[in-house]
């Protein structure tokens, strides 16, 4: 069975509603032969990325980059899965009441250095998220989950 691991840090009301909009995308009983795996960015080890065949990162974007405990996340686990999971795919969402570029660039910065490739485009909402950004969300889970079924 793949894994698909999300990762991430959901410290405010619109992080939870998009960390759940994007476990409820992954979860869609048409996906099968897929486990969904939730972990805190700052729980998360090279153990649990190298078990993983695919990943969604959430991140709020703080100060215009990505929070502590995703860079704290993406330290610890780096060169330890350098090699081995090259290739694999990765979604991102990050929320923020500013900008979110500089979070998304990081990220994305990150993921090209362990040579991940992006299966969807970001979804990067300031404020509070909507109906819209909430779907979008779900099909960053469902997409990248999709995309890991057997």
């Amino acid at each position: 069975m793949a894994r698909l691991l999300i990762v991430h840090h959901t410290p405010s009301p619109g992080m939870q509603a998009m960390f759940e909009a994007v476990v409820a995308g992954a979860t869609d009983p048409e996906i099968t032969g897929v486990e969904v795996i939730r972990r805190a960015a700052l729980g998360t080890g090279a153990a649990d990325v190298l078990e993983a065949d695919g990943y969604v990162l959430g991140t709020p974007a703080n100060i215009g980059y990505m929070s502590g405990a995703l860079k704290h996340f993406f330290d610890t686990i780096y060169y330890p899965c350098l090699d081995a999971t090259r290739g694999r795919p990765y979604g991102l969402y990050v929320h923020g009441n500013e900008g979110t570029e500089g979070a998304v660039r990081a990220v994305e910065g990150i993921a090209t250095g362990l040579g991940w490739v992006a299966a969807a485009k970001p979804v990067a909402v300031m404020g509070q998220p909507g109906k819209g950004e909430l779907e979008a969300c779900w099909e960053l889970g469902a997409g990248v989950a999709a995309g890991l079924m057997p």
